[in-house]
């Protein structure tokens, strides 16, 4: 069971896709982030099952908005009310779902260019700071999602504490002949957003991008 914190969204103008997540469990970039370029972001956690991510993406790409192939996934769920899912599309389309039985506190937000959500968290001022942060950011989609992550670390995260996080962003300014996407993930760390922000630094240089 993952009980995180989580952000997917899309760069209206170079229609980007991303997803930024943080846990108090160890590697989460292998579970709860799905991106594919020009298709959409998916973050599955609580009872996460990567199923959600590999067929939604593979839905969307058929043409399904988001609601409905989340609707189709959760209909044939029997342990849908333990999981949490948010999803967006390179359209805007977004979708989320909160089950029942996800641990306090837990909840989403759904805007024009993201959705955000969370659960077993010290509030509901995680998200929003998260959602606030991305809004107000200027700079490209891999700084704003980061940088929504750690806005909700500082609102107090994930409370048990934290020990991984991921950013995983299919963009034009990170995407070369063999990788497609930039995929960056911290997996057993006292501090994985700051260490996640130290990586990114790194991969900025190596990757010439700028802010």
């Amino acid at each position: 069971m993952i009980l995180t914190f989580s952000i997917v969204a899309l760069d209206l103008k170079t229609k980007g896709l991303g997803v930024a997540v943080s846990t108090a469990v160890p590697a989460v970039g292998s579970a709860v982030p799905h991106v594919e370029e020009n298709v959409g972001a998916i973050a599955i956690q609580a009872q996460t099952d990567i199923s959600y991510g590999i067929e939604g993406l593979r839905l969307i790409k058929t043409g399904l908005p988001p609601a409905t192939a989340l609707g189709r996934l959760l209909s044939k769920d029997p342990d849908r009310e333990k999981r949490q899912i948010i999803i967006i599309d390179h359209m805007g389309r977004a979708a989320a779902f909160t089950g029942k039985e996800t641990m306090e506190w837990t909840g989403h937000l759904i805007r024009k260019d993201h959705v955000a959500a969370g659960n077993m968290l010290v509030g509901g001022s995680v998200i929003k700071a998260m959602s606030r942060t991305f809004k107000a950011e200027k700079g490209n989609l891999a700084e704003r999602l980061l940088k929504a992550l750690e806005a909700g670390q500082q609102a107090g995260g994930d409370k048990r504490g934290h020990l991984s996080a991921a950013l995983l962003v299919a963009d034009d300014q990170w995407k070369t002949e063999t990788r497609p996407l930039l995929d960056l993930r911290v997996d057993a760390h006292p501090d994985p957003i700051k260490e996640l922000r130290r990586v990114y630094a790194i991969s900025m240089d190596y990757f010439q991008i700028s802010k």
